[in-house]
């Protein structure tokens, strides 16, 4: 504002009042996209050199490996005509099923722990089930000790012995 009143468009445009109070849309371009940064020969152009460049690389490659491959195989002696055949898998296999020789190891087990049979048939020694050798020694207890001279240690009850040894 000038002070006469009078209002100049200089001193309109540099008062903030007036910006402050009128509106001003904004300016919007016209719908659509734009024409000028990107065309399809260029990006056609682009994907024709970047699939150029890929396949001059996979030549090169391959072209490499080749020679390597002859260098390699011309500086070592042939193999010998006998490690064609093939040889026995070496100690430990994997089991095809193990689930299944899991099971079976398991249950020659138990039949080993819970039935009678022989064990050596000409010195005459058998095997009993776990469970009635457990109530054997319960109830007859475990075989003394012969003490270093010879003699037999002197006859107790298993839980006697066990008290002895704690005083």
């Amino acid at each position: 504002m000038v002070a006469s009143g009078v209002q100049t468009p200089l001193a309109n445009s540099l008062d903030w009042r007036n910006m402050a109070e009128r509106y001003h849309p904004a300016h919007r371009p016209a719908a659509g996209h734009e024409l000028r940064d990107l065309s399809p020969g260029n990006i056609a152009l682009f994907g024709a050199a970047l699939a150029a460049i890929i396949g001059v690389a996979l030549l090169a490659t391959y072209a490499l490996f080749h020679f390597y491959l002859v260098g390699v195989t011309r500086s070592q002696p042939s193999p010998s005509p006998l490690s064609y055949g093939r040889g026995p898998t070496p100690e430990p296999r994997l089991g095809v099923k193990a689930g299944d020789e899991l099971a079976a190891m398991r249950k020659q087990e138990s039949e080993i722990l819970n039935t009678y049979g022989w064990v050596d048939r000409d010195r005459g020694v058998v095997r009993i089930p776990i469970e009635r050798a457990i109530e054997m020694i319960a109830r007859r207890g475990l075989p003394a000790r012969t003490d270093r001279n010879g003699g037999a240690a002197a006859e107790q009850e298993p839980g006697r012995r066990m008290e002895a040894k704690k005083r």
